[in-house]
């Protein structure tokens, strides 16, 4: 959903140039799926549109990318595990940094939280992308 948050931000600023966006999990399971139906549901009723199926994330992403930014303490730690020692450019900073109600926290895990739980991510994630975008254009 982040992804598709940020791709919509970047979209409507006509900066979708100046971007690479692109999201991966750090689990081996669902490569190849598209997100659950209740995650593209929300997104589709907030106008977002996902198209993306899932990955897992790889060494070449400290390579290809300037940021890196996990929804969980559980990520993060899983990616800076992994983090080369020559690419100490590349930011891994949890998403939720850029939450000033909740700053640093993880995005909550949806997927037992009926449909209130999505939008709830959405909203999070919403604030997140967008104050994370301003970030870079500060």
């Amino acid at each position: 959903m982040a992804e598709g948050i940020l791709n919509d931000i970047i979209e409507k600023n006509n900066t979708k140039h100046l971007f690479e966006i692109d999201s991966s999990g750090t689990g081996n399971y669902h490569i190849g799926e598209t997100p659950d139906p209740r995650t593209i549901k929300n997104a589709s009723a907030n106008g977002i549109l996902l198209t993306h199926k899932c990955r897992q994330f790889n060494l070449q992403d400290f390579y290809d990318f300037d940021y890196i930014i996990p929804m969980d303490d559980s990520n993060l730690k899983n990616i800076l595990l992994q983090k080369p020692k020559d690419k100490l450019s590349t930011k891994v900073i949890k998403m939720r940094f850029f939450d000033p109600l909740n700053k640093n926290s993880d995005v909550p895990d949806p997927w037992f939280g009926g449909e209130q739980g999505f939008e709830k991510v959405y909203q999070i994630l919403k604030l997140s992308c967008q104050n994370f975008y301003d970030s870079l254009n500060g």
